[in-house]
């Protein structure tokens, strides 16, 4: 077959080594957790990265060979080197996919991607959510109906501080009556950018067959599907007439 999907899982891994609740639920960790399905996808490779290795997992090396980066952060977003978040920020304007899960509304490299403070409402009360998709047509939405329901949750509510997406493809419903825009497109430079919001530490949600079929969809529709450079060269009088 093609070339498979190089696929990056980067989490904090902090909840999992300090609290039991979170270890009940993923004792692998998170990363583990999804990695573990995605391993099973004929189309992909995956490797996983964690806040407490050198460079955070996410050396050049790694960076460059990643076709598609997920991200899930909470505890400890003003942990992250700035020059790793620059390193990703840089491939992710050359063409790399960056899929952020849950929390990482609040991380560095997406409040740098959108330039806003990417605040938002929450409740922490294990309510149910219902995901409704109101972009059918749209690659990320492939194999969904047009709900499904998370039984518990955190609660996040509008208003979310971000851009404009270029495409909502699911919206939240919750229990408590807030609504949420769940579920985002983006494009910086050439690559594509997907929030996505379910997925707090201490519920199953990355076990949940809806989430990870949209995490799937996602990473395939977030492939590069080109290089661009994002230096800014100065170019000579007629410079194309000596190719």
């Amino acid at each position: 077959m093609a070339n498979k999907i190089a696929v990056t899982v980067w989490n904090e891994g902090l909840h999992e080594k300090k609290h039991a609740e979170v270890v009940k639920v993923y004792p692998q960790g998170i990363h583990a957790a999804i990695a573990s399905h995605l391993g099973t996808q004929a189309d992909m490779t995956v490797r996983t990265a964690t806040l407490d290795q050198p460079e955070h997992g996410l050396t050049e090396a790694v960076v460059n060979e990643t076709d598609v980066m997920l991200w899930w952060g909470h505890m400890a977003h003003d942990q992250v080197d700035d020059k790793v978040v620059e390193r990703v920020h840089r491939r992710v304007l050359e063409g790399m996919g960056l899929i952020l899960l849950h929390s990482a509304h609040f991380s560095k490299i997406f409040r740098k991607l959108m330039g806003t403070t990417c605040q938002l409402k929450w409740r922490e009360v294990g309510e149910q959510e219902v995901l409704w998709v109101t972009a059918p047509a749209h690659p990320i939405a492939k194999g969904i109906d047009d709900h499904f329901i998370i039984d518990r949750e955190e609660m996040y509510g509008e208003h979310f501080d971000i851009p404009e997406p270029l495409q909502t493809v699911f919206i939240s419903s919750f229990a408590g009556g807030e609504v949420f825009r769940s579920g985002c497109t983006f494009q910086r430079g050439a690559g594509k950018i997907f929030y996505f919001r379910p997925g707090h530490e201490t519920y199953p949600t990355f076990f949940h067959p809806q989430v990870l079929q949209v995490i799937g969809n996602a990473i395939r529709w977030a492939v590069p599907t080109g290089h661009m450079a994002v230096d800014c060269p100065c170019k000579p009088m007629g410079w194309w007439k000596q190719k």
